[in-house]
């Protein structure tokens, strides 16, 4: 155990991380993992409250999947998939086609999230192109969005943390109003508005009429602080893009397979997306995966014959990988053998009823719900919902402290979230809210 932790330190460069950190936190070494449970090599075991980073579904060394990745490991590994198929990326391509009752019919895989929504963005242009439209070359996103790390998939987020510092790098895109319902200058609530926050979305649409594409995350800005806004808004958004010829590019990446208590948020508000980006739960967090659905009438105007020069000529190493497909073959068969939806929505309702516990204390401003996804947004002030200083690093206390205690949280700045694998126990619940909340007590007593 040593010798590798210490190559760690010599060699390794972690995501998502202030290197520096490591002095006092070294990483973490997990020797194996089970359930909703991580068992490192000094002897702890750490509760994933964050299905690690959101890709678990069913819990760690699921048997099904393992299976399913084992045998198809001794039939075929890899094969190049420009003019060769197999048979569990044929059937999984089936599988996704049918999250939209086959209107998104085709599908094209690549690795990781990022990539899918590189894929969805060129191919929204180059269907422009193909369709003599090429001046509609611009992308539309919301505040507070998140996409992925790539070039393109900064361009169309709104996060400076992760974009500011490059930003001559980027697309020029086009910054969009979106809701903020925590902080809703209509003082309304999300439960019971008409998503009024729309009609400054609607005028910033129509004031860039070069626009291809508008991506959103349904339902959940998971990397902006698990920010929910209700389905109201998403059903304006798809009516604005189809009256104005606008494609309407759902990335379901997160928020896709159960996490918001549908099997896709976007059904939340009944509609049909253009374009459908889905990665994290879709191989149940076993391996990298990812999937671009689009409809019929994007696929036939790139099917042309060579001389025409239409063809989406975009491609990774690993795309439609089989091992990965038939994991994520094995997740779809676990959805339809067990009633999963509706597990969510008692275990998702469990969550919040403890959380709830702590919604008095003076520095918790919001506790809100979606699905197996639960929030806490902690504050300086209650009342005028002032955030605390980002100096004092306050979630990232917390969430030390909680995985001192056996609970890896993972806070998002000053938000602390839940969105443990669906195979918790209420017994696991009990345990991961009550040392979240012992551990913000700890670092911010009442």
């Amino acid at each position: 155990m040593e010798r590798y932790q210490a190559l760690d330190v010599r060699h390794m460069w972690h995501p998502c991380s202030h290197m520096h950190d490591y002095e006092a936190y070294p990483a973490v070494a997990v020797r194996r993992a089970r359930g909703v449970w991580l068992y490192t090599e000094d002897g702890r075991r750490i509760l994933d409250a964050v299905s690690s980073w959101w890709v678990n579904l069913f819990g760690h060394g699921n048997r099904r999947i393992a299976r399913a990745i084992a045998k198809q490991s001794k039939k075929l590994e890899h094969v190049i998939f420009a003019n060769y198929t197999h048979e569990p990326a044929s059937r999984l391509a089936a599988e996704l086609s049918g999250l939209f009752d086959h209107q998104l019919p085709r599908v094209f895989f690549a690795d990781n999230g990022s990539s899918a929504v590189e894929i969805a963005l060129k191919m929204s242009y180059h269907f422009r192109v193909n369709t003599g439209a090429p001046e509609r070359d611009g992308f539309g996103f919301i505040s507070g969005a998140y996409h992925g790390e790539t070039v393109g998939a900064l361009s169309v987020g709104a996060l400076g943390l992760y974009k500011r510092i490059y930003q001559p790098m980027l697309m020029n895109t086009a910054a969009l109003p979106g809701p903020d319902c925590y902080r809703c200058p209509y003082g309304l609530s999300r439960e019971t508005c008409n998503a009024e926050c729309f009609s400054g979305t609607e005028r910033s649409i129509r004031e860039n009429a070069h626009l291809s594409a508008v991506i959103i995350e349904p339902m959940l800005q998971a990397a902006d602080g698990m920010k929910m806004y209700p389905a109201r808004y998403l059903i304006k958004l798809r009516a604005l893009t189809r009256t104005l010829g606008i494609h309407l590019i759902c990335d379901e990446i997160a928020s896709g397979f159960g996490r918001t208590g549908a099997m896709m948020a976007s059904h939340h508000a009944s509609i049909v997306p253009d374009i459908v980006t889905v990665s994290k739960g879709l191989t149940g967090g076993f391996l990298p995966l990812s999937a671009v659905l689009v409809s019929e009438a994007m696929y036939q105007a790139f099917y042309a014959p060579y001389s025409e020069n239409k063809a989406f000529l975009h491609s990774h190493s690993y795309t439609g990988n089989p091992i990965a497909c038939a994991a994520a073959n094995a997740v779809f068969a676990l959805f339809r053998e067990r009633d999963v939806l509706s597990d969510i929505a008692e275990k998702g309702a469990y969550i919040r009823e403890r959380a709830m516990a702590i919604a008095g204390h003076p520095s918790v401003g919001e506790i809100r719900s979606l699905g197996m996804v639960t929030a806490i947004e902690l504050v300086a002030d209650k009342a005028s919902k002032q955030p605390l200083d980002s100096a004092l690093r306050t979630g990232y206390r917390i969430y030390r402290e909680a995985e001192h205690n056996g609970v890896l949280l993972r806070n998002l700045g000053d938000i602390l979230y839940f969105m443990p694998p669906y195979v918790i126990s209420r017994r696991e619940i009990d345990r991961m809210v009550d040392t979240a909340l012992r551990a913000i007590r700890s670092i911010l007593p009442e």
